[in-house]
């Protein structure tokens, strides 16, 4: 597998499509083999996004097979489908080889049932029951995103042999900056650094020098709880242990990377109101992504069924006094906008671990103190433009601005409480984000605004 890394192009541009498909065409076979040797891997992915079936096969079949398994993990699902049906059997044996297990399992969970078969079948026998090993675990947990591609040491082991070990099966683990220290029972008790070892006295015992305090995950934590812990301890890999604290794999930062823009892509989804999808937008159909949208939609608009309600309700109440109609958009707006600057700047200090639910009476008290200063700021702007411009009443005025506070000061408070009842529920708090918070904090705005009317306007 690649462990090394080759140099960059220096003063040299990385090869384009256009240079490629040249080079292929003039026979040029061995010298676009040496340049592909200088690009990176996430590079050659790239360049071939474009291609079509027969130059993306040569161009495949051109690379050494370190460096094809590499360039296959970061190609997109239509180009690896492409190549899994024009490779020969021991083509993909060669890939499914080098490949880390973690970045197979990945491909895997891509491709249709069919495909899987395929690569399933030209796997080796160890390989078929590692990835199934990591394919039993629930979906977004640590053991589904974890590799078992590691060095472990023992600890009657000296750091001359500890270091032979490294030697023997480094080549083919994920990282070898961190070996991880197992008992007789596989149970993970220190981890040592390699920068450690190399600098050590070669007879010196790995129990001895290792680093007992291990912070470990475990196989069933929720991959977004493991971003977190990578975030807070700063590691580039963290073990896996199960119940029995027995080491079962390793997750590398790289994976965390991944992880992170997918949780974050779910976020944004769901306070957009749109079921989240993992695939990429331009590979998503019309139809799919109408019933990803759809659900939330229909939601919403009956839901908004109860706005149009209140308007009838204070039907007489209007046809006085025609003028509060035209200030119904302004104060929903304003109520809708102010709900989701709280809920947004709450679901982000939910998922960053900065509030708890014990927190709900510092948070409401400080959103109330915010709204009121807000809303204050507001109404007076407000009140000024009321009457230089739109020349109203001063009693029409005072309803619009006090409602105005109203409505600001309810919209920050349903905006910081309704994500924090979603999580205490067992809900992603994303979900009570701008569309949700918008409609409730709409129907709201309008009952407060009447009820001021006509108590100050006497309708």
């Amino acid at each position: 597998m690649t462990t090394g890394r080759r140099v960059c192009m220096e003063e040299e541009q990385m090869l384009t499509k256009e240079q490629i498909l040249d080079m292929l065409d003039a026979g040029q076979y061995k010298e676009l083999k040496e340049e592909l040797g200088n690009m990176y891997p996430v590079d050659i992915a790239e360049t071939l996004e474009d291609f079509e079936q027969k130059p993306l096969v040569m161009v495949f079949r051109l690379l050494a097979k370190e460096e094809a398994a590499e360039t296959f993990t970061y190609m997109n699902s239509d180009m690896r489908e492409v190549l899994i049906g024009a490779l020969t059997d021991s083509e993909l044996e060669e890939v499914m080889e080098e490949m880390y297990l973690d970045d197979t399992v990945d491909v895997l969970e891509e491709m249709p049932a069919n495909i899987v078969k395929k690569l399933l079948t030209n796997a080796s026998p160890e390989v078929r029951r590692d990835i199934n090993h990591l394919l039993r675990y629930p979906e977004d947990s640590a053991g589904s995103i974890m590799t078992v591609e590691y060095v472990d040491l023992k600890e009657n082991l000296t750091v001359n042999q500890a270091i032979e070990r490294i030697r023997k099966v480094g080549l083919d683990s994920e990282t070898i900056n961190i070996c991880y220290v197992l008992d007789a029972q596989r149970r993970l008790v220190g981890t040592v650094a390699l920068r450690y070892l190399l600098l050590m006295d070669g007879d010196e015992i790995i129990g001895d020098i290792m680093h007992e305090n291990v912070i470990s995950i475990n196989t069933l934590m929720d991959q977004e709880e493991v971003a977190r812990q990578f975030k807070k301890y700063d590691f580039t890999a963290m073990p896996v242990v199960d119940n029995e604290n027995r080491l079962v794999g390793i997750i590398t930062v790289d994976d965390i990377v991944d992880i992170i823009e997918e949780e974050t892509t779910e976020d944004m989804e769901k306070m957009a109101a749109i079921v989240p999808s993992d695939k990429p937008y331009m590979k998503t159909g019309v139809f799919e992504t109408f019933k990803k949208r759809i659900p939330w939609l229909l939601l919403l608009m009956v839901s908004a069924t109860f706005t149009g309600a209140i308007i009838s309700s204070f039907e007489d109440a209007l046809s006085v006094c025609a003028v509060l109609v035209a200030y119904i958009p302004m104060l929903m707006d304003t109520g809708g906008n102010a709900g989701s600057q709280a809920s947004v700047t709450v679901i982000r200090g939910l998922s960053l671990n900065e509030i708890e639910y014990r927190d709900v009476p510092k948070v409401v008290f400080k959103e109330i103190r915010v709204a009121l200063i807000c809303g204050i700021t507001l109404s007076a702007a407000n009140f000024v433009k009321l009457l230089l411009l739109d020349k109203v009443g001063v009693l029409v005025a005072a309803s619009v601005c006090l409602t105005l506070v109203a409505a600001v000061v309810i919209a920050m408070i349903i905006g910081c409480l309704l994500p924090i009842l979603a999580k205490r529920l067992g809900f992603d708090p994303a979900v009570m984000a701008s569309p949700f918070i918008t409609t409730i904090v709409d129907a709201m705005s309008l009952l407060v605004y009447f009820r001021v009317a006509s108590a100050i306007l006497g309708l």
